[in-house]
């Protein structure tokens, strides 16, 4: 009987639990919220309104609009603003005399030869000289100039500037030529023509960067056509001609149509390598500017940058050398 009325009781008191919770619903469905979920209304953003400028789309700006806004020297140039640099300007005419003059004596090693009585051999071993001590000038200026820079802070610019002026000692031992002075023109001119060329594509790519470093080497080597025509074309050409067709009225004879003119004797490019040593002089003063200007840049770390490169795009940046101490 107790359990039977127990049993009632608990019953009843579910029965009134059910009741209360419909009541409970239905007063809450009167209000639009159910027991579940009550809406919550977010009072409305009181913040600073985002700036105009700042939210605004950026535009796309053209090339022409920054080619004079020029980075800092080490950082990557566009083409436009490394072709209308100063420092471009004079590293391509320092190039243009420098390799320009060594290139001419090279084109001509055969007439000067061929003028001053030396042999076919003789020839021969000048092209020799020449071919192996350009090898030997690359190789040379490559490894001493960073060795230098990262010892003493001995800036390239400079070391181009000394071959530039070594390269003048060649030039005038073919202008006021003497028995044997070619054998020696040839190896230092040779030396300087190999010597110029890892020194200038070293520069280009610290001072103006590597993501247009090969479009802007490229812009460099026209300084070498452009300085041979100069100098080979117009200048020992003409004057080379001029002294064949004055041995020629001196000697009463006459050209022949079609015929090449022949000199012989050390005026035939006197005048030529004196005014090619004048030039690459005034290459090497140019080149002096370039080292002044580039002075602060040389005595800094030019190479930081590779040696830490970052790995993260966000403001929290971790070296590579921390991610592998951490590995570790």
């Amino acid at each position: 009987m107790e359990t039977v009325n127990s049993s009632s009781i608990k019953s009843g008191h579910g029965v009134l639990q059910l009741l209360w919770k419909f009541e409970k619903q239905f007063e809450l469905s009167k209000s639009g919220t159910t027991m579940e979920a009550t809406a919550i209304e977010l009072p409305p953003n009181s913040g600073p309104e985002p700036d105009p400028i700042l939210t605004a789309p950026r535009r796309s700006q053209s090339c022409f609009s920054t080619m004079f806004q020029q980075p800092n020297r080490g950082e990557d140039f566009t083409m436009l603003q490394a072709l209308v640099s100063i420092d471009m300007f004079i590293l391509f005419l320092a190039t243009t005399f420098g390799v320009g003059g060594t290139l001419t004596a090279i084109d001509n090693l055969g007439q000067i030869g061929s003028s001053l009585g030396y042999s076919t051999t003789g020839i021969s071993t000048f092209v020799s000289l020449v071919s192996i001590w350009s090898y030997l000038g690359r190789v040379f200026s490559g490894f001493t100039s960073e060795i230098l820079l990262q010892k003493y802070s001995f800036p390239r610019s400079l070391m181009l500037s000394l071959i530039l002026l070594i390269s003048c000692v060649g030039h005038l031992l073919i202008a006021f030529a003497f028995p044997g002075s070619v054998y020696v023109a040839s190896v230092i001119i040779g030396f300087c023509f190999g010597a110029q060329w890892p020194l200038s594509c070293a520069i280009i790519s610290e001072i103006f960067g590597l993501k247009y470093f090969s479009t802007l080497n490229n812009f460099g080597s026209i300084a070498s056509p452009i300085g041979s025509y100069i100098l080979n074309v117009r200048v020992a050409g003409r004057l080379y001609d001029q002294e064949a067709d004055k041995q020629m009225k001196a000697l009463g004879l006459t050209r022949t149509e079609g015929k090449a003119l022949s000199c012989h004797g050390v005026l035939c490019y006197t005048r030529s390598f004196i005014i090619i040593t004048a030039t690459t002089i005034f290459g090497t003063l140019i080149s002096l500017v370039l080292v002044w200007r580039t002075r602060k840049f040389y005595k800094s770390d030019i190479y930081k940058k590779f040696r830490e490169p970052q790995v993260s795009e966000s403001g929290n940046d971790i070296p590579l050398s921390g991610l592998r101490d951490a590995a570790k």
